[in-house]
């Protein structure tokens, strides 16, 4: 009654690194599983695909691709979630980095991918998405924002010598805020299956500790910079507290339709190798260097498809 990847990470993982796949809050949605694994003894180490703009801002630069943040580093006070998180994690006895990985082409996100993977040596990646959209596979009727989870997932699944990779998503449902049509993630998800790359799912329950820490996490870089709250993330935590249907946790989405709901609470865990495979564009951009590149690789494949699937709503 255990799901898979729980059990592997309890039994076989020693040194983990827990990676934010789409970029901006996403390496919030790991938070619980960070909790977790350290209460188990567990080495966990954090990235992030980073919105910051980097470039600007100050600390450990152990290359190019990276930015090794911690409360010292210097950044936008506008815009800077890796360092509030860094902030917080530092007042609760947590001392460690987070790694702010350059928003860019796959070619150099992998670059930031194999200095973390050479520099911690991890047994164990756990790519991270708030949401679902990197179980797209490029021919859905939308692909909701690919272009960091196609770069992180590349970069990831050319990293063979790490013994166990895996993919979690945080948020079912948030995405249709970005175009997804969840009837096709559920197509996706049963292909998985057929595959054997579905790992497990499970709810996050709002009495438990890693719940609570994640919560207070997210209301701590919320309250420092309310005008960016993570629709996601603030999205979870209000539907693990109960709250279903058209209900607004954050004023960023006032004016839109949301449907909150329990599965929103819920991780759904794949090994990464197999949701790798299926995807039908990942070997073209693979070499991409900007992030414009990303995002024209993305657009040209999309254009040349013969068909892309149609919308479906889900009948219930």
């Amino acid at each position: 009654m255990t799901p898979p990847i729980l059990t592997t990470l309890q039994q076989q993982s020693r040194r983990v690194l827990i990676a934010g796949a789409g970029g901006g809050f996403d390496i919030f949605a790991g938070l619980p599983l960070f909790f977790w694994l350290r209460s188990l003894g567990k080495e966990v180490h954090l990235a992030n695909l980073s919105f910051t703009e980097l470039e600007s801002c100050e600390g450990v630069r152990p290359v190019p691709e990276v930015l090794s943040v911690t409360p010292e580093s210097s950044g936008s006070w506008r815009y800077f979630p890796e360092r509030h998180l860094a902030c917080w994690l530092a007042e609760q006895g947590y001392t460690l980095p987070i790694h702010a990985i350059i928003r860019s082409g796959a070619a150099s996100v992998q670059r930031g991918y194999r200095w973390l993977a050479g520099s911690i040596a991890p047994d164990t990646i756990i790519l991270v998405d708030g949401g679902t959209d990197i179980l797209m596979s490029g021919d859905e009727a939308g692909l909701g924002t690919p272009q960091e989870d196609i770069a992180s997932l590349a970069a990831a699944a050319a990293l063979p010598d790490i013994p166990h990779r895996y993919i979690a998503c945080l948020g079912f449902g948030a995405d249709t805020y970005h175009g997804v049509c969840h009837a096709h993630f559920l197509e996706n998800f049963a292909a998985l299956i057929g595959d054997g790359g579905f790992l497990g799912s499970w709810s996050l329950l709002r009495e438990s500790e890693e719940f609570k820490k994640y919560e207070a996490a997210c209301q701590y870089v919320h309250d420092r910079m309310p005008w960016r709250s993570s629709i996601v993330n603030t999205s979870i935590i209000a539907s693990a507290n109960g709250w279903f249907g058209n209900r607004h946790p954050t004023s960023r989405t006032e004016g839109s339709q949301l449907f909150l709901n329990a599965l929103m609470a819920q991780y759904w865990a794949f090994d990464l190798s197999a949701v790798a495979r299926r995807n039908l564009y990942l070997d073209q951009i693979r070499d991409t260097e900007s992030y414009h590149d990303l995002s024209l690789r993305i657009e040209l494949f999309r254009a040349r498809l013969p068909r892309q699937r149609e919308w479906l709503d889900i009948p219930f």
